[in-house]
């Protein structure tokens, strides 16, 4: 799953005011390399599909607008890249969670369609979600903000967040494993 990241990751660190259109192109470019295995496999990610989508439209409108016309994305990008990122997690919950999607590359193909699969895939999709809304309001707060408050805002606390969920990405399936099998010895 973090792999899938790569591309937002990309954005993300080289987006600024002088370099989004460079951060676009790039992130374009890996989102092709990712997906392109995913295609000769039939299993396109969700999560690599939205940036394809939103690589290009970004790439395109580089292309094609005057600077004075691309101010606000050179002001947004961040926290618009990260606000996609959380509709496609929290959207992805009405149909397949988008972490179902990497789980089932490394979870037998029996446990699919179980209640603790869909669930767990549930929570974990609901917390990554819920992580890029907050790291888009915290990068829309460090707009306003100046020096070390905006480091913060924009670096330091997205960074220990994501930290936290990919502990608790780790963390949640072991637990929900865990539970299952001492219930299922109780029921012995």
């Amino acid at each position: 799953m973090l792999v899938s990241f790569l591309p937002w990751i990309i954005f993300d660190v080289i987006a600024g005011p002088s370099t989004w259109k460079l951060a676009a192109f790039a992130a374009l470019v890996c989102t092709i390399a990712l997906i392109a295995p995913d295609l000769r496999r039939g299993a396109v990610k969700i999560l690599n599909i939205a940036g394809l989508l939103f690589f290009a439209v970004i790439s395109i409108l580089a292309l094609v607008l005057d600077r004075q016309d691309l101010v606000w994305l050179e002001t947004y990008a961040q926290p618009l890249s990260n606000g996609v990122i959380a509709l496609v997690a929290l959207g992805s919950l009405a149909f397949t969670p988008f972490t179902e999607q990497y789980a089932r590359e490394s979870v037998p193909s029996e446990l699919w369609h179980t209640e603790a699969f869909h669930r767990t895939n549930q929570v974990l999709t609901a917390v990554w979600g819920v992580l890029f809304l907050i790291i888009a309001v915290l990068g829309l707060i460090a707009l306003g903000a100046t020096g070390s408050t905006a480091d913060w805002l924009n670096w330091v606390i997205p960074a220990i967040l994501l930290v936290l969920a990919l502990r608790f990405t780790r963390w949640y399936p072991r637990q929900v494993h865990a539970r299952a099998a001492r219930e299922h010895t109780v029921l012995r």
